[in-house]
């Protein structure tokens, strides 16, 4: 079986779904690896390394498509080269179904299979392929860095013969895996540290990273799908919410929002009028712009200046830390080969919850019990 990797070619899309160490594991299972030329090199993997790690690299994109039997990628590949591959071809990449009802029905009418590795349950066993939550800590890290780097202050406290500094205060708003990830690395820097999840469960989690959990009372209500996400609260609750929100928002000097709500626009957290009653030179960092964002006055892809209040909206962070970020990819696309790949050939057994869920369309049918039920 053939397995063929593209070079990505997305807008600001650095990463490669295929290291060379894993390209080699899956080589040692008797599977062929095609890699495009150069498609590891902004992740600093070159050539050479796949070749010796036993993948064929080919300068021709057409041959790799038309011999694909397996086509792994990170973004989804353009509906141009999908139409290249071959009938019952399997996709694997990001595909995030629920947003594009057009590329399912693409999948459907070329009987491709795809998968999404946006879509595999977030349950113990699949934890190791759990490719959302490996590209968010990542995320949750370089936004702390980011945050850090455009601060006009110091992070942590500094005494000095002019004088004493005190630390920075930075809140995080939303404290699931980006968000987690945030406040561990703010705090290594030497901030003080607040956050805030509507899922009172994570404040165990939150409190033992050195932070302080903002406590919210809201009315009863379930705050929590089955798969451990956030669930969009009663308006009622968003009020509550904003204005101790507001308070807390008012009197940090970083601000990181990680909120997201898996095929809804991101909520909205913080309002105009809280960036109005920040102090000056303060920063905002959202890492929900690509979703409409979690700060009303966010600009996908731009840094703006709102009341003297820096407010960045960056574009797919984990690819800025590619290296590591393909080495995690590759590593959860491994374990979920492991699972699919039975004597060298896909078994798509649907008893099985992961394959059932990561499975968008298969043979012209739509699979995913997500995505029927929408």
């Amino acid at each position: 079986m053939n397995v063929g990797v593209l070079k990505e070619t997305a807008e600001y899309e650095q990463r490669v779904a295929l290291n060379p160490d894993v390209a080699g594991k899956l080589i040692d299972k008797g599977l062929e690896v095609w890699i495009e030329s150069e498609a590891g090199l902004a992740s600093s993997f070159l050539n050479e390394q796949y070749e010796k790690a036993g993948a064929t690299v080919t300068a021709s994109r057409e041959e790799l498509l038309a011999t694909a039997d397996l086509l792994l990628a990170v973004q989804t590949p353009p509906a141009e080269d999908l139409k290249k591959l071959k009938k019952g071809a399997v996709v694997i990449c990001f595909l995030w179904a629920l947003q594009h009802p057009d590329l399912v029905e693409l999948l459907k009418e070329l009987e491709l299979t795809g998968m999404g590795m946006d879509a595999i349950p977030r349950i113990s066993r699949a934890q190791n392929m759990d490719a959302l939550s490996s590209m968010s800590s990542i995320a949750g890290y370089k936004s702390a860095l980011i945050a850090a780097n455009e601060l006009d202050k110091y992070l942590p406290m500094m005494m000095t013969a002019a004088g004493t500094i005190p630390p920075a205060k930075a809140l995080i708003l939303g404290a699931g895996v980006a968000g987690l990830q945030a406040i561990a690395t703010c705090k290594r820097l030497g901030a003080r540290v607040e956050a805030y999840d509507i899922r009172p469960v994570v404040k165990e989690q939150v409190e033992s990273l050195g932070a302080s959990f903002v406590e919210i009372e809201l009315q009863e209500e379930d705050t929590e799908t089955e798969g451990g996400y956030a669930k969009e609260v009663s308006k009622d609750n968003q009020e509550r919410q904003r204005e101790v929100t507001h308070r807390h928002v008012a009197k940090s000097d970083i601000v990181i929002t990680t909120a997201l709500i898996p095929g809804r626009p991101a909520p909205l957290l913080v309002t105009k009028e809280m960036v109005y009653d920040m102090n000056p030179g303060s920063v905002i960092v959202d890492l929900a712009a690509e979703n409409g964002g979690n700060c009303e006055l966010t600009e996908a892809g731009k840094t703006i200046i709102e009341n003297e209040v820096k407010i960045i909206g960056p574009l797919n962070i984990p690819s800025q830390l590619a290296h590591h970020a393909s080495q995690l990819y590759a590593k959860n696309m491994l374990n979920l080969l492991d699972l699919l790949i039975e004597e060298g050939k896909p078994n798509f057994n649907f008893d099985d919850e992961i394959l059932l869920n990561t499975t968008i369309t298969h043979k012209g049918e739509v699979i995913s019990p997500l995505i029927k039920n929408n």
